[in-house]
């Protein structure tokens, strides 16, 4: 026990050493990531990640942290009747009052998934309560709750005109607050709150502070958060938040969220001020064991009648799953349908960060895959031994690529890890792929090439300069769908098992997360059960360097088992 708390104590001598060159944490932030670290009760993979990430940007970003506005706002809980829970006075911490330079929210966006009966609804008015408080600075600062259906955009108004009513506070309360039945204004701030549906004329005018979209799960797509962002930018310290529980629309803005929040978390991806806060069970096999609801829920340890109405809901679902799928879904975060978006979990895909062994000499196959050359192309040596799959990945950037600007990874950062290589030219040219082949020839044995048949007429100049010719069925690939199909369950295995080993290869595995597994024929009602890959959004979620891999799995035959990975060269490859 003595060596574990000196351990503790030089953990917290270093961070206090990093802390110099940050931020101290606030209070209110610390008390929450202290629960997460070493609480009695059980967090999500997520808030885990969640506390790491906040510990790191303190401690390498200079932030202000608004102490007075903070306690200011924390003195209107006594008006509701409900007390913030340690994750709700963080989230206030975080989202309203710490700022990255006066007036500049450090987070404007706040993405907030948890399980049903958390209190998102209180504390969306709570808030909405500060930010048109006369503690708010920002004048005129409204706040627009939107949803899809007037009740849901509605109740957290209506929580806050409760809390103005409430007789014992009307003559004191309407000093400060104006309301009717369908707004509340700040009398000093002049901000508003209102509830906002997806009638055009409950949109006109919007001059938001802050827009809260409620219950994201029921959104179909984007078209109306379009509307409603327009809103923004009009007014003081502009803040976006989403507040949901899981639902069961596939391919939404809640799947897009959510995967943005993981890719955060779980994937080193820049936050671009976007704060992730996600609870839910992270593998139903865990729901069996009530301890682990509380990684859905952080307010379930302090809600006894709402634990109850989750036993409740078990039971019936437990008796009568395809009845009660809301249980799974709502309660504890686990859609089936969004498993079926990703290529595996996170924790499949960080397991992928091990050293590579001493590969020289190993034979090996590579694939290539690009979707035009005045884009992105990667190229993929592909190594086994055993169960065991080793990759070294490399990827090329075209500088004057269309998209490039949509694209939020840390290129440059790759590029000077030699992750990737910057072209500034108007393509690739198909000799720097080829090139690189080459001199990987010179350390392992390339049994073959294989690339997407489509893609081949660009390359094939620069590959047969290299001994790869599409005529030799035994050295080239063309890869069609139904290659991808054939090998898909290897992958998928190869994953849950965590056999692949990447070393630290960001780049692979940001663009294993833009990818999502598709089922054949689902839209037509002719499922096959064969799965292929496809992009989760098309111009800024890259998904090259992934499917180079892929590309490379089709023909691992060649390698056999690979227990005979280390052969000599078959010098095949002209040096």
């Amino acid at each position: 026990m003595s060596s574990e708390r000196e351990a503790a104590a030089a953990n917290e001598k270093q961070r206090a050493e990093d802390r110099k060159s940050g931020t101290p944490i606030p209070a209110p932030v610390e008390e929450y990531l202290q629960q997460v670290e070493s609480g009695p009760w059980r967090v999500c993979p997520e808030q885990k990640a969640l506390a790491k990430y906040i510990r790191q940007t303190f401690e390498r970003e200079k932030l202000i942290f608004e102490a007075e506005r903070f306690e200011k706002y924390l003195s209107l809980e006594k008006y509701f009747p409900f007390a913030l829970f340690p994750w709700e006075r963080f989230l206030l911490a975080l989202w309203m009052c710490t700022y990255k330079a006066p007036g500049v929210p450090r987070w404007k966006k706040l993405f907030c998934m948890l399980g049903r009966g958390a209190g998102k609804d209180g504390l969306i008015g709570f808030i909405a309560f500060c930010a048109i408080s006369p503690y708010n600075p920002a004048h005129s600062y409204d706040v627009d709750i939107c949803a899809n259906d007037e009740e849901q955009a509605m109740r957290p108004v209506k929580d806050v005109i409760d809390v103005l009513e409430k007789p014992s506070l009307l003559q004191k309360l309407k000093r400060f607050f104006y309301h009717t039945k369908e707004l509340v204004q700040g009398r000093k701030n002049r901000g508003v709150i209102r509830g906002r549906t997806n009638s055009p004329t409950h949109r006109d005018g919007m001059r938001s502070g802050m827009i809260v979209f409620n219950e994201v799960h029921a959104y179909q797509n984007y078209d109306n958060i379009k509307v409603y962002r327009t809103g923004l930018g009009k007014k003081d310290e502009p803040r976006e938040g989403a507040f949901t529980s899981n639902g069961d629309v596939s391919d939404g803005p809640l799947d897009n969220m959510l995967e943005r929040a993981l890719r955060i978390l779980h994937g080193g991806e820049e936050d671009r001020g976007f704060l992730p806060f996600v609870c839910r069970l992270p593998d139903e096999k865990l729901v069996d064991d009530e301890e682990n609801w509380y990684m859905a829920n952080p307010s379930l340890q302090y809600r006894p009648t709402l634990l109850q109405e989750n036993r409740d809901e078990y039971n019936e679902w437990k008796e009568h799953p395809e009845e009660h799928q809301d249980f799974m879904t709502k309660r504890m975060g686990i859609r089936k349908g969004f498993k079926e978006i990703a290529v595996t979990d996170y924790g499949n895909v960080k397991a992928t960060n091990r050293p590579l062994p001493e590969l020289a000499g190993w034979s090996c196959t590579v694939g290539l895959d690009y979707a035009e050359l005045s884009d992105f192309a990667s190229a993929n040596l592909h190594f086994r031994k055993g169960s065991e799959r080793f990759d070294i990945n490399h990827t090329w950037v075209c500088l004057k690529s269309k998209t490039l600007h949509r694209v939020k990874a840390p290129l440059q950062q790759w590029a000077e890890a030699e992750l990737l290589t910057m072209v500034d030219d108007v393509s690739i040219d198909p000799k720097l792929l080829a090139e690189w082949i080459r001199q990987q020839a010179q350390s392992y044995n390339i049994r073959k090439l294989a690339m997407d048949q489509y893609r081949w007429t660009l390359v094939s100049e620069a590959l047969k300069a290299i001994g790869f010719d599409a005529d030799d069925k035994t050295r080239v690939k063309l890869v069609r769908p139904s290659d991808i199909m054939a090998v898909e369950p290897t992958i998928q295995e190869c994953f849950n098992r965590q056999y692949f080993t990447w070393g630290d290869n960001p780049c692979l595995r940001w663009a294993v997360n833009n990818t999502k597994r598709i089922r054949r024929g689902k839209k037509d009602g002719t499922d096959t059960g064969n799965f292929y890959y496809g992009k989760i959004e098309a111009k800024s979620r890259k998904t090259d360097p992934f499917m180079a891999l892929v590309a490379s799995m089709t023909v691992e035959d060649v390698l056999g088992t690979g227990e005979a990975a280390e052969l000599p060269p078959i010098g095949a490859i002209r040096l």
